[in-house]
């Protein structure tokens, strides 16, 4: 199987109701385009709305973080690469790369660590062996791709 390092998970465009009153994309969708893009990662791994309904499993966000480098307009094209960071036989840890579509400048990383769930007990659980090999494979091929350097800095206003 080809694997793109990073891949391509999602594409929409930006929408007037997601312009705040600075002119540009509301905090709350760049969030609401990545939450589309994992979506669309979960889908690619085998764990998507239909392996729920089929399971009753599914993941669930532990952390996100979101790093906003350049502002999107009204009617700007998104497109939303995912970067496999890690991962173990519970967790995975994604960085998703919001870009313009057509220009292919990065308007904002948004990082991601998940846990899979068994649905009835609400409780974690290893995820099944194929989405297990799944993300081994995308790993591989991510494994050369630098880690973005604004995922190691620290939070906050330093000194």
């Amino acid at each position: 199987m080809n694997i793109d390092a990073p891949m391509t998970v999602h594409r929409e465009t930006v929408h007037p109701d997601w312009i705040d009153y600075n002119g540009h994309m509301n905090v709350a969708y760049y969030l609401m385009a990545a939450d589309h893009a994992m979506e669309g990662f979960a889908e690619k791994i085998g764990v998507d709305e239909n392996y729920m309904k089929a399971t009753n499993r599914s993941t669930f966000a532990l952390d996100t973080r979101i790093i906003y480098v350049r502002e999107l307009v009204v009617g700007a094209p998104l497109s939303v690469t995912a970067q496999l960071i890690g991962y173990d036989k519970k967790r995975i840890h994604v960085c998703l790369a919001l870009t313009h579509g057509e220009e292919g400048w990065l308007s904002a990383l948004s990082e991601w660590v998940l846990v899979h769930v068994d649905l009835g007990a609400r409780r974690s659980e290893p995820m099944p062996e194929k989405t297990l090999a799944m993300l081994e494979q995308i790993m591989a091929a991510h494994a050369n791709l630098p880690r973005p350097e604004a995922l190691v800095r620290p939070f906050g206003l330093g000194k």
